[in-house]
């Protein structure tokens, strides 16, 4: 038999490092149908946030963003699951950016169960000067994502594809000092006796 530096035998070593693997080392990537079958994608809304904002030069910069829920149809408990968002506008083969998330980890999400609100942001986006710039413009919001998920393994399987709404959660703040003075009415005076 041979020896390695160490003085161990090569073959003991090979089946001291297998029993340390165990099961993980022989379990096989689950496919992308069977990445599919595990879930359920429900509760999926989309909208653009802001990633930058000020006031003066003007300058605002929206992403948009997807929030989602999944419920698990399998019979045992789903751990591991990564999605990722791929953001691009309608009919371009760039993408106008992406978003990579851990979504289930530590607890796992048991049988007919939903998960907690996954949401996956864009790191690039829009930019405009103003939110008047943004609804006043049909072309900014022409954006669609698609969901990938992976697991086990897995390659990032699809999962769908959504528009991206319209919808804006962002407000601009007032402007300082451009309304009309407020005008103090006078207090009445006290009578005094005498």
């Amino acid at each position: 038999m041979r020896m390695n530096k160490t003085g161990l035998f090569l073959p003991a070593l090979i089946i001291t490092a297998g029993l340390c693997l165990g099961p993980a080392a022989c379990a096989k990537a689950p496919s992308d149908d069977e990445v599919k079958a595990m879930m359920q994608v429900t509760d999926v809304s989309t909208k653009w946030v802001s990633k930058f904002y000020q006031p003066w030069p003007p300058k605002l910069i929206l992403v948009p963003t997807i929030s989602f829920r999944v419920k698990n149809l399998t019979e045992k408990p789903l751990t591991y699951m990564d999605f990722n968002a791929i953001f691009k506008f309608k009919g371009e083969s760039q993408n106008l950016g992406d978003n990579y998330l851990a979504g289930i980890r530590g607890t796992p999400l048991l049988p007919g169960e939903l998960s907690p609100v996954i949401t996956l942001k864009s790191n690039f986006g829009s930019e405009g000067r103003s939110l008047a710039s943004f609804k006043n413009n049909p072309q900014w919001n022409q954006v669609e994502v698609k969901i990938f998920a992976q697991t086990h393994g897995s390659r990032l399987v699809p999962l769908g594809r959504w528009d991206v709404s319209r919808a804006i959660d962002f407000k601009e703040p007032e402007a300082v000092g451009l309304g009309k003075p407020e005008v103090k009415k006078p207090e009445p005076q006290k009578e005094t006796k005498k």
